[in-house]
């Protein structure tokens, strides 16, 4: 099966959950675009709202190159809640696999790295199912579950 998240250009809309330590499951919605040029760097970006709660939004804006045949790329990612971040992807049979960490996290005080993954598993060619979460040092802060459905 081809990936048709990240490897085509694409709109995408989200819907899920978030959670955090001790809260109960936040509806999550948001829009994804994924864009392409000719030299193989992807562009996608992501907006999150939280309807019915006063959480502010969180916009992603990820940066990355594939090398031909490679299946595997690094990204870096602007992001509105953890800043400056850069990471690794991989491209698995059925899903695609990110894990990433906060740049300049050393200069927080607390020396506790902030560091992330994600997994988008692949349901059908227009639906994946996307988890993530965001770590402090090894503790699990938030997770996101949700699915997206390609817009055509």
């Amino acid at each position: 099966m081809a990936h048709t998240f990240l490897m085509e250009e694409g709109r995408w809309i989200l819907q899920g959950h978030w959670l955090e330590n001790n809260t109960l499951p936040i509806p999550v919605k948001g829009k994804t675009i994924v864009a392409w040029n000719q030299e193989n760097w992807f562009t996608w970006v992501t907006k999150l709202v939280f309807p019915g709660s006063d959480r502010d939004e969180i916009a992603f804006q990820y940066r990355g190159r594939f090398n031909a045949g490679e299946r595997q790329y690094n990204f870096v990612l602007q992001q509105s809640l953890l800043g400056r971040v850069e990471g690794e992807g991989w491209i698995a049979p059925e899903s695609i696999i990110q894990r990433y960490w906060v740049l300049g996290d050393t200069q927080r005080g607390d020396y506790q790295q902030r560091s992330g993954f994600e997994t988008l598993y692949r349901l059908d060619d227009d639906t994946y199912y996307l988890s993530s979460g965001i770590l402090t040092g090894h503790h699990l802060t938030s997770i996101m579950e949700a699915t997206l459905e390609r817009q055509n």
